[in-house]
């Protein structure tokens, strides 16, 4: 190994709570466009169970999994909690997003809960909010978080077959495609979670190195 390139002890490890891969690499991507040297590990190396979110917020939500990792792994870990407030449905589902039909993490069947549930609202009155909140904590429970969000309307059936969760059916505000149609780099560039990365990103170094 060049010693000009780090190994992996003296990287900046920063553990990432979720077995979500597709979440894993949209983090993953936005921290390098802006050049964070971050060595990130999946929760998925550490033998260690969900975290139940018991929050009445995307913040207390994202705090609770980011610190209970931390503290379990020795390690600085980032979390986030993210869902979809769509207008006609008072909000809902909010942080109740990934489990909305039932069962966590099951796209198709939130999809289709969430598409039965607006199939009488008319175009024009679908308005949704794609919300963010991105905590990174340490095991001694110092933490820091931000929260991205961005509007746009549920469309009437799935479109495109890129992202996760909710992406084929939010059209954002200002385009005509889904978050489903488009190119990764170009979900990265407006999403929600970007928001939130980006307004961290230049702050998690500094942070977990005790700077």
């Amino acid at each position: 190994m060049s010693q000009l390139e780090p190994s992996f002890e003296s990287q900046l490890q920063l553990v990432v709570a979720t077995r979500n891969q597709g979440k894993v690499a949209e983090i993953e991507r936005i921290l390098s466009e802006v050049g964070a040297s971050i060595q990130l590990r999946s929760v998925a190396e550490f033998d260690l169970g969900d975290v139940e979110e018991t929050g009445d917020s995307f913040e207390a939500n994202a705090l609770l999994k980011a610190e209970t990792i931390a503290r379990a792994t020795g390690l600085p870990a980032l979390a986030d909690d993210s869902g979809l407030a769509v207008d006609a449905l008072g909000g809902k589902p909010g942080i109740y997003s990934a489990r909305w039909a039932g069962e966590h993490g099951n796209d198709s069947a939130n999809i289709a809960k969430l598409l039965g549930e607006l199939a009488a609202v008319p175009e024009g009155q679908r308005r949704a909010c794609f919300v963010a909140v991105v905590a990174v904590a340490l095991p001694s429970g110092a933490h820091i978080l931000a929260r991205g969000e961005i509007a746009g309307q549920i469309r009437f059936q799935s479109e495109g077959l890129k992202g996760f969760g909710y992406d084929p059916i939010f059209q954002p505000e200002g385009d005509t495609r889904t978050f489903g149609q488009m190119r990764p780099e170009e979900k990265d560039a407006i999403s929600h979670r970007a928001r939130a990365l980006l307004e961290l990103a230049p702050k998690i170094g500094p942070f977990i190195s005790g700077r």
